[in-house]
């Protein structure tokens, strides 16, 4: 079968080129090329719906440069070889450090480009082609990716207030908006831990915007029996309140869990 390829460079020069380049090698390079993007939200959003076998991807792009791309490639259902076509020569260290299957500096060659195509055709049945590896070992992504009617949505991982664990789902809350991000907490934790902390069982809290602690209201039970007895519950039953983390910038409150308290307390007091 032939390799489905997909074009990503913010320039429109660039793209025409490679279309023309991947039409001059056609007999010898046998592909199809099933779509092109000119930004990293554009090609998540055509990874997910295309599925292509092979990226050829630009470096320097805005808002999220192909390096940054490729790391968060990796943490998709669908992992493409990645094929760095730049200007810049001096990219190429870290581009093989996300696992790059080849770099290929401008103006690339026709005979090149084919060769590195027909290189991942002939591996494509090894799972290892690609970037498969690369979330164990490459600093923390800095945008999550989520779907939100039928885009691909790029949230920086810097104005994430907070994770929450809602069935199958995490929820992201910014200032703004809150997603729908199809990732386990645990995964979140492990790969961000030094920017959120585990406050409860379901939830995590950006270090940065964690504004202080307060007492949480009585248990409700509590005050059900007092509102029926017309009593004050007994010191014992008091002494059961719980904190709660003040989330910067938000009214909501979340609950930390006993297990949790002396972890965010620390924080508090730093």
């Amino acid at each position: 079968m032939k390799p489905r390829l997909l074009i990503v460079d913010d320039e429109a020069p660039a793209r025409r080129r490679l279309k023309t380049l991947l039409q001059d090698v056609a007999a010898s390079c046998p592909h199809e090329l099933v779509g092109e993007a000119e930004n990293a939200q554009q090609a998540l959003q055509s990874i997910s719906e295309l599925r292509p076998d092979v990226v050829l991807l630009d470096v320097q792009m805005p808002d999220m440069n192909g390096i940054e791309l490729a790391r968060c490639l990796a943490r998709q259902d669908h992992v493409p070889a990645v094929i760095f076509v730049t200007a810049f020569d001096e990219y190429a260290v870290k581009a093989f450090e996300v696992h790059a299957f080849d770099y290929l500096l401008k103006p690339v060659r026709a005979q090149r480009l084919a060769d590195a195509v027909m290189r991942v055709a002939s591996l494509r049945g090894n799972a290892a082609v690609g970037l498969d590896a690369l979330a164990a070992e490459q600093p923390a992504r800095r945008h999550f990716s989520v779907q939100e009617r039928g885009r691909v949505l790029l949230v920086p991982v810097s104005e994430v207030l907070y994770c929450k664990a809602e069935l199958k789902y995490v929820t992201l809350r910014t200032r703004e908006h809150e997603y729908l991000l199809e990732e386990s907490l645990v995964s979140i934790e492990e790969e961000l831990k030094t920017q959120f902390v585990r406050i409860h069982r379901n939830a995590l809290v950006a270090r940065d915007a964690i504004a202080g602690v307060e007492r949480a209201a009585l248990r409700a039970e509590i005050e059900e029996g007092e509102r029926e007895t017309g009593e004050a519950a007994d010191r014992g039953e008091r002494a059961q309140e719980s904190w709660q983390v003040i989330v910067r910038g938000l009214d909501e409150r979340l609950p930390i869990s006993r297990r949790q308290w002396s972890i965010v307390k620390a924080l508090v007091r730093c």
